[in-house]
């Protein structure tokens, strides 16, 4: 038995912030940001908490599933800008939707979280404890993101994805994580810094900062050897990848990445150029996007990427069977 993903669901705010909207807060300017990125414009939440994305892309998967909150035993929640400290945003979830019956928690891998979510549900599904779970990805970066840094302010937004997931026996083929806790300074956002009654300092909370060109190193890197392990351990070729469902980072990285597996663009479908960088919500956009236009066939084989702060990374090889 694996994970069989059954319903996509996706969410994003109604606000649209564009290149041409940045220029007015920072010296940039669409062709600065689009060479560099392939970003044309981003959705920034106004009123809606990471919670409430979420739950929202989480209605749309279940209503596609054809499957009841209640029904539910898992929901996990990947995202790096929570509500909350506590409680979890899958507790939040799991309370606006009606999933009474379902145990629910966070996972923090950045834009790996997806992926990771995604490995713990098979985890669970191989042991025969659970039957029916829900993976979010969901984040609203804006709220973490300084808007007078040029260099990190380009590249975010916010949004939702979110996968229902049956045990069946069609889905997971394979799947890897990793992680390299040496290179967490190459991209980070601090929590709220130490201030009590005997540093008699006031804490503060931190913004995203990000090693852009380390970055990239590392992804270029990890990528292409994470999607060649997944084929060469299921003795796959790359005939039979129908497509490369790749982290919305950037669309450079991505373009590497086709290179060092020599692989066509046509099979690294992209979504960056209307969302930017959503991290760990960037997928699932991505698979909503590609199942909404049609792209995705009963039988084809796919490969989710995704790589982030931590720094983690992780892939998971799959048959489409919905």
């Amino acid at each position: 038995m694996t994970a069989r993903i059954v319903g996509i669901g996706a969410y994003v705010p109604e606000t649209i912030v564009t290149n041409h909207d940045l220029a007015n807060i920072v010296e940039t300017s669409d062709e600065w940001i689009y060479s560099r990125t392939g970003i044309k414009e981003r959705r920034i939440s106004v009123k809606e908490e990471t919670s409430d994305l979420a739950a929202e892309a989480a209605r749309r998967a279940l209503e596609h599933a054809g499957i009841k909150p209640a029904e539910l035993d898992l929901i996990v929640l990947g995202t790096s800008s929570p509500d909350c400290n506590y409680p979890s945003g899958a507790c939040e979830v799991q309370a606006k939707i009606g999933a009474v019956n379902a145990v629910a928690f966070d996972v923090s891998a950045a834009c790996a979280g997806f992926i990771f979510a995604l490995n713990i549900v098979q985890g669970f599904f191989k042991a025969g404890i659970y039957q029916n779970a829900l993976i979010i990805g969901a984040e609203t970066l804006s709220k973490v993101t300084n808007w007078e840094d040029r260099s990190t302010c380009v590249l975010f937004g916010d949004g939702a994805g979110a996968a229902v997931l049956k045990n069946d026996d069609c889905g997971v083929i394979d799947m890897l994580m990793g992680s390299d806790g040496t290179m967490g300074d190459f991209l980070k956002c601090k929590s709220r810094t130490l201030g009590n009654l005997l540093t008699e300092e006031r804490p503060e909370l931190g913004f995203t900062e990000m090693n852009g060109q380390e970055v990239f190193r590392f992804a270029v890197k990890r990528v292409p050897e994470s999607i060649e392990t997944l084929m060469k351990r299921n003795q796959m070729s790359k005939e039979e990848i129908k497509y490369y469902v790749l982290h919305q980072a950037n669309e450079r990285i991505i373009e590497a990445a086709a290179r060092r597996l020599k692989e066509p663009m046509e099979k690294f479908p992209m979504t960056i150029s209307k969302y930017g960088n959503t991290s760990t919500a960037s997928i699932p956009l991505l698979l909503d996007d590609m199942l909404k236009k049609g792209m995705l066939k009963q039988g084809d084989k796919i490969i989710l990427s995704g790589f982030g702060a931590g720094m983690t990374w992780g892939a998971v090889l799959l048959e489409w069977c919905i």
